[in-house]
């Protein structure tokens, strides 16, 4: 007989039903290029369009290990967002301000913020 996932888990405990809230919050924020783009409703064919190039390049992108932070930034950026790089450290976090200059070019788009940036972790 098949149950239900709700039957499932009933008898969890508060304690459990929150850490598994708290790693599906995780996960949620945490995903491949590829796992973005569809978020966001995207298909290669839609970026590639956007950023000028071939289907073909946004799958290699999708699957690089390593890129150049430019090529990151306009990937991010055709999605409609804007890319931060921040060092973590136990007790804050910091914007790392040499890459936002990549963003200052003309006809790139800048959220605005400080260059650098001390945030509480």
């Amino acid at each position: 007989m098949t149950r239900s996932f709700s039957e499932l888990t009933k008898d969890f405990s508060p304690e459990r039903r929150e850490r598994i809230e708290q790693r599906k919050e995780q996960l949620r924020q945490e995903m491949t290029l590829a796992e973005l783009r569809r978020a966001f409703s995207l298909t290669q064919d839609t970026l590639a369009k956007t950023l000028n190039v071939k289907q073909a390049e946004i799958s290699k992108i999708e699957n690089r290990a390593d890129m150049l932070m430019s090529t990151l930034r306009n990937f991010v950026q055709a999605m409609g967002g804007d890319l931060e790089v921040r060092a973590v450290f136990p007790d804050r976090a910091i914007e790392i301000s040499t890459f936002s200059s990549l963003a200052d070019k003309p006809g790139k788009s800048r959220t605005g913020k400080k260059k650098q940036q001390m945030v509480e972790a």
